[in-house]
């Protein structure tokens, strides 16, 4: 390619992120909730679209989707900043307080689009390892962020791979030692009941925490793109900022403040899905393969005494579609399956078993 379009340096050798999409019978690869959002929010947002005007552009603060998620959490509609799922509340907040002589602390293994984010918002990215239960030792995370300095220190509770939430207390002391951002990404944080909001109030580092959310998963929203990110409103003005003008759909705004009155409806798939996942669990366990505990909407399992690639291509063949982490590192031999409904899991199991044998 000629020198004229050539890619930055920083980018040549990021790659792209993503998780493959296949026209199978049962997908179990992205952590998308099983159940469509409630039949009432289908119908309210029909009606509410009908009164659109496209003509106009859409509201470039997002008030009332800001209004509605401030009121849902108890902070001010200027503590809360919306994009385009939680992919684009990361990229923004990386645009504007990352970039180049910056750096970025992860503990791996953790959510991919993390390091990449901050790749691509021109970061160094540090790694360091978490500990053998697959959670940040808090003695080796404070001894990081003391010898790193990290701008952003990037945490995930729970954790996505592997499932596990973060002693709440683990939680608090890294975010009091960071000297800068500490953003705690909580995208599966409706299945478990601790989230890092409380740390808001008053705790040591409030300041600089940044609490990131998604309607993707819990919500029964990934077709919407929505997500949100609670913090100090200066974190928010910056956000602000780095976003570009309008990139909050109309209907996006409007079917997350339809959301958000179905809470009630929210919280029982919540319920469905963690009882369906301690099943997925429980048969899991009467196979030839290891499992780690999980506080979220998936399960890390490596199978035992069959290569873990050739495992998961025979399930897809056979028309269920997980997620291969095996080639990770820190997840070797290591394969996660998203909670179906109940005859999705069923049919998962069966032909896992089937597959080890």
């Amino acid at each position: 390619m000629s020198a004229r379009v050539a890619l930055r340096d920083e980018l040549a050798s990021l790659g792209r992120y993503h998780s493959p999409q296949s026209p199978v019978e049962v997908r179990l690869n992205t952590n998308e909730s099983p159940y469509p959002p409630p039949a009432a929010w289908q119908h309210a947002f029909s009606d509410a679209v009908r009164q659109v005007g496209f003509q106009r552009y859409p509201d470039r603060e997002a008030k009332a989707l800001r209004a509605a998620v401030g009121s849902r959490h108890g902070v001010e509609p200027e503590e809360v900043f919306c994009a385009n799922g939680s992919n684009e509340v990361l990229l923004c907040l990386l645009l504007a307080f990352g970039g180049s002589g910056r750096r970025a602390l992860v503990f791996e293994p953790t959510y991919g689009l993390h390091a990449h984010v901050a790749g691509l918002a021109g970061m160094e990215v540090v790694a360091e390892p978490r500990g053998a239960d697959f959670r940040v030792d808090p003695v080796a995370g404070a001894a990081a962020i003391a010898r790193v300095e990290p701008d952003v220190l990037f945490l995930c509770s729970p954790n996505n791979p592997t499932g596990r939430a973060e002693d709440p207390r683990t939680v608090a002391a890294l975010v009091e030692g960071a000297p800068g951002l500490a953003v705690v990404d909580e995208a599966y944080g409706e299945f478990t009941s601790v989230s890092s909001l409380t740390l808001r109030d008053g705790s040591a580092g409030a300041e600089g925490l940044v609490v990131v959310r998604t309607l993707s998963k819990a919500w029964a929203m990934a077709g919407a793109r929505l997500g949100y990110l609670v913090a100090h409103r200066d974190v928010v003005a910056g956000c602000q900022a780095a976003a570009l003008p309008y990139h909050l759909s109309t209907q996006t705004q409007l079917a997350g403040v339809l959301a958000l009155r179905y809470e009630t409806e929210m919280a029982e798939r919540v319920r469905a899905v963690a009882a369906a996942r301690e099943e997925l669990a429980k048969g899991l366990a009467e196979l030839d393969v290891d499992t780690w505990p999980s506080d979220a909407n998936f399960v890390l399992f490596r199978p035992r005494g069959r290569d873990a690639s050739a495992l998961w291509a025979d399930l897809l063949a056979a028309g269920v579609l997980v997620r291969d982490f095996s080639s990770r590192p820190g997840l070797e031999g290591c394969l996660r399956v998203s909670v179906g409904t109940p005859e999705e899991n069923e049919r998962f199991l069966e032909l896992l078993a089937g597959a080890l044998r």
